[in-house]
């Protein structure tokens, strides 16, 4: 029996992608290869859960949503299992979230990465895997995590520079929740007319997990 590393399942309203403010189940797996300074999650070690159980929770949760998130989802060489039962026996739409670290191509076809670029404020620029820009679909996002002009301005070129409004189907750039005004980084955009879409944290806006 197929086992994964899970640090907890819930359901909440997605916040932080083109699904925000819908019901979504999430999976959490444990573990995580970065440390970015604003990062709100608890890394642990998790427990082991049979994807049998996954499979079968996520079916019966309620909405049309499932997430699986971390940590770093696509470090566990189990993923690719539980993804592809997700996105097959579920008959839901099957998000990935990802630090942009590992390569997207383990990620099934169908199954929709919601990825990050890791700015300069969050101690982890430059850990992204540049092949993963040729590796996007038409179907999955990108994000920028922003905390200040340096991050923004840093984000603005990265997206530019390697035409990311072109590959994939949108380009998130997202205030620290707490400590960078989203009227602010609202602002920025207009002035550059910047083909991106400004997200707020809803989830946490709202107060629920």
């Amino acid at each position: 029996m197929s086992e994964i590393k899970v640090s907890e399942t819930f359901c909440s309203i997605q916040g932080e992608s083109s699904y925000a403010g819908r019901v979504c189940f999430f999976v959490r797996l444990s573990g995580c290869n970065l440390k970015c300074g604003y990062c709100d999650t608890e890394h642990d070690d998790g427990e082991g859960r049979s994807i049998d159980e996954l499979v079968a929770e996520s079916r019966e949760s309620e909405g049309r949503l499932v997430e699986i998130t971390g940590g770093e989802p696509l470090l566990q060489e189990e993923f690719g299992v539980l993804a592809t039962r997700l996105r097959d026996e579920t008959a839901k739409t099957i998000l990935v979230e990802t630090n942009g670290t590992c390569n997207i191509s383990v990620i099934p076809d169908g199954v929709i990465a919601i990825m990050d670029v890791k700015t300069p404020s969050s101690g982890a620029e430059g850990s992204f895997d540049m092949g993963n820009i040729d590796r996007l679909r038409a179907d999955d996002e990108l994000k920028f995590v922003v905390s200040d002009r340096n991050d923004y301005d840093w984000a603005r070129n990265f997206t530019e520079e390697n035409d990311l409004i072109e590959k994939c189907s949108v380009v998130h750039f997202s205030p620290v929740y707490g400590s960078m005004d989203a009227g602010d980084l609202a602002k920025w955009i207009i002035e550059d007319g910047l083909h991106v879409k400004l997200q707020v944290q809803l989830h946490k806006i709202l107060g629920v997990k």
